[in-house]
């Protein structure tokens, strides 16, 4: 494959919506959709069920820990199993899951330990199904179009679930509190269905040499990751970043109640202005890329942008300035995902690709967590804006991490040998 960066926008070509990429945006908009849907619900059914906020944060923690323990296993399988067969087996097994907890919501035997139990599952079986996807879909589009498909995919997905699920999930909850969770088991087993559909099949990897095992495997994907330069920056950069943003989110209703002085109106007209930043950014990435003359230039502006905007934000006191600000904030880390996708996988094996990926998941989501930990003793500590600052410094300190490897954008793919 080709490396990411020749000075020229990496959309230089368009994914056909025919041949399989229509029906795999489909299947992940859908998810999405499903996944606002639970995402509303789930924080208020938790609520209603216990008034610690002890077991409360439980529930979210769940959401990251599988990724720590299990996201280089998924890597390892992805990268041995057939994609497309594990993105709709799991779908099947998630909306099973979805299904059986929205019977028991509506029989009242939903509890505290069963969100819990549900969100660590439901995040297990994820580990599996985004390696998965990330390596099915350069089997469904040309490496030329690969930036441009990651950037309508996300872009469908924020629109699906910001504008679209969040709205619709109080409706369907004033019809009964089970409604949304079946709703979401409904969406998982469609996207299943039209994964299960897609006529082009990534091949699995080949089979694995006697004596190796999956800790071989799993190893052979972060030397592979530690090796290439462009990889192992993009993934120190987005590491550190994310500890910023682990930071931001923790604490953004804190931000904008404590130091905006704002309330639940308030929070909603940031958030939202930095949903619309989002999809902004999946719309315009490619041209983003083109004017600012490739990749490179374009992963080191959004970076600095992000940075930049979070210090502006950490000053000012206006509630409009905040949103417009959290917007270019949210239009700058867009691009910046759909670049980062891209690179890893066009600079990776095919056959190490799952493998890559899950590695470069699980040290990113890692800074996750540690962040809102900081955040919050900052804000405690120095005042409710100090998150900000400090989200802005680690981004910025982080995307300092590129330019030592610049250069190398613009040569080919560092060749690799499975060890």
């Amino acid at each position: 494959m080709a490396g990411i960066g020749t000075g020229t926008a990496p959309d230089a070509g368009a994914p056909a919506w025919r041949g399989g990429f229509g029906r795999l945006w489909s299947a992940a908009a859908v998810s999405r959709f499903g996944d606002a849907l639970r995402g509303t619900a789930l924080p208020l059914l938790a609520y209603a069920l216990t008034d610690s906020p002890l077991l409360i944060s439980l529930v979210t923690a769940c959401g990251f820990l599988p990724w720590l323990l299990f996201g280089l296993l998924g890597g390892a399988v992805a990268d041995r199993v057939d994609p497309r067969r594990a993105m709709w087996g799991v779908d099947v097994l998630r909306g099973l899951l979805m299904a059986g907890f929205a019977v028991a919501v509506a029989l009242g035997q939903a509890s505290i330990g069963l969100l819990i139990a549900l969100a660590f599952a439901l995040t297990t079986l994820q580990t599996l199904f985004d390696n998965a996807a990330t390596v099915l879909l350069p089997s469904v589009v040309p490496t030329t179009a690969l930036a441009t498909a990651n950037a309508r995919l996300m872009t469908g997905q924020e629109v699906l679930g910001r504008f679209v699920g969040g709205p619709v999930a109080p409706l369907l909850l004033a019809l009964g509190a089970a409604v949304p969770f079946l709703a979401d088991a409904a969406t998982y087993l469609v996207a299943a269905v039209l994964v299960a559909s897609l006529r082009i099949t990534a091949p699995p990897g080949p089979p694995a040499a006697p004596g190796r095992t999956v800790r071989h495997e799993i190893g052979d994907g972060i030397r592979a990751l530690r090796r290439d330069r462009v990889l192992r920056a993009c993934c120190a950069a987005v590491a550190l970043g994310n500890v910023g943003v682990g930071a931001l989110i923790g604490t953004l209703v804190v931000v904008v109640k404590g130091w905006l002085g704002a309330g639940d109106t308030g929070y909603v007209l940031v958030t939202t202005g930095y949903g619309i930043g989002m999809v902004l950014g999946g719309l315009l990435a490619g041209r983003v890329v083109a004017a600012l003359g490739g990749p490179v230039r374009t992963l080191l502006g959004a970076g600095l942008s992000q940075a930049a905007v979070l210090m502006l934000f950490a000053a000012v006191r206006s509630l409009v300035a905040a949103a417009v600000l959290l917007g270019l904030f949210g239009f700058a880390g867009m691009v910046w995902n759909v670049l980062e996708t891209t690179v890893v996988q066009q600079r990776s094996p095919a056959e190490l690709l799952g493998r890559i990926s899950a590695a470069f998941r699980t040290v990113a989501t890692a800074g996750v967590p540690l962040g809102a930990l900081l955040g919050g003793a900052a804000a405690a500590g120095w005042g409710a804006n100090t998150p900000a600052l400090l989200a802005g410094a680690l981004l910025g300190g982080g995307t300092l991490a590129l330019i030592p490897v610049r250069t190398a954008f613009d040569g080919s793919r560092t060749s690799h040998t499975v060890p």
